[in-house]
């Protein structure tokens, strides 16, 4: 077994789906821009299995939301799908996955962080759902999806809309070139269980934006929030 069989045995645990035809998970895996730096091999990218994956997607949390929501009118249903599906929700099950580690990039798109972008993880998490689709049955795919969703679905049912503005902050920078962007807690305030945290997000060392949060992670949202906001004025 090659280091490339390995690595998808390693996804393939994490994903906890074993693939029947691997080269659906190939497919799913690979960047246009990997294929087009190799197009001698004639190498096929996964822009259509999103295409399909998007629809499976779709319909699986459709399905879903209207099996056990009865009471919510359409247009509430399609503005909850709409949060569960978004490009953001989806980033974040790949990095949860760790999808990045095994995508298939060309060089120009790994040098300027391709693995981390919630772009091109999002296309791969929904070429990846293709894939399994493919492989197997609408209904393995669905249960897969509701698996993997359950905690966006179980805050989109509590009116969180999900945003991840570190991710966004992290992504309007890289447009402008190469950054270094941290996080470093500035101030605690509160006993333990209800301490507050304050946040201050650095650019190249240059403090860009505060945030405050009862935990870590609000207050590094809330930050970036803040970054992004001062940054686009």
């Amino acid at each position: 077994m090659n280091s490339w069989e390995k690595q998808i045995t390693k996804l393939e645990l994490l994903l906890g789906h074993q693939f029947k035809n691997r080269k659906w998970i190939y497919i799913a895996l690979t960047h246009s821009s990997y294929a087009n730096e190799h197009r001698k091999e004639d190498i096929k990218y996964n822009e259509r299995l999103e295409f399909l994956g998007d629809s499976v997607l779709g319909l699986s949390i459709s399905e879903y939301l209207f099996a056990k929501l009865e009471d919510l009118p359409e247009g509430e249903l399609t503005k909850l799908r709409a949060v569960i599906v978004c490009e953001s929700a989806l980033a974040q099950v790949a990095r949860k996955l760790k999808v990045g580690e095994f995508l298939r990039l060309g060089k120009g798109e790994m040098l300027t962080g391709g693995r981390e972008r919630a772009s091109i993880l999002a296309d791969a998490m929904e070429s990846i759902i293709g894939a399994i689709y493919m492989d197997s049955d609408f209904k393995t795919a669905k249960e897969f999806v509701l698996n993997q969703f359950d905690k966006i679905i179980r805050d989109a049912k509590m009116g969180k809309r999900f945003m991840d503005y570190k991710t966004e902050l992290q992504e309007y920078i890289q447009k402008e070139g190469t950054s270094i962007i941290e996080y470093k807690v500035i101030n605690e305030q509160g006993p333990d269980h209800q301490k507050i945290f304050e946040i201050e997000v650095y650019r190249n060392n240059n403090g860009i934006g505060k945030g405050k949060g009862h935990s870590k992670k609000e207050a590094e949202q809330n930050a970036a929030l803040n970054a992004l906001n001062n940054l686009k004025k």
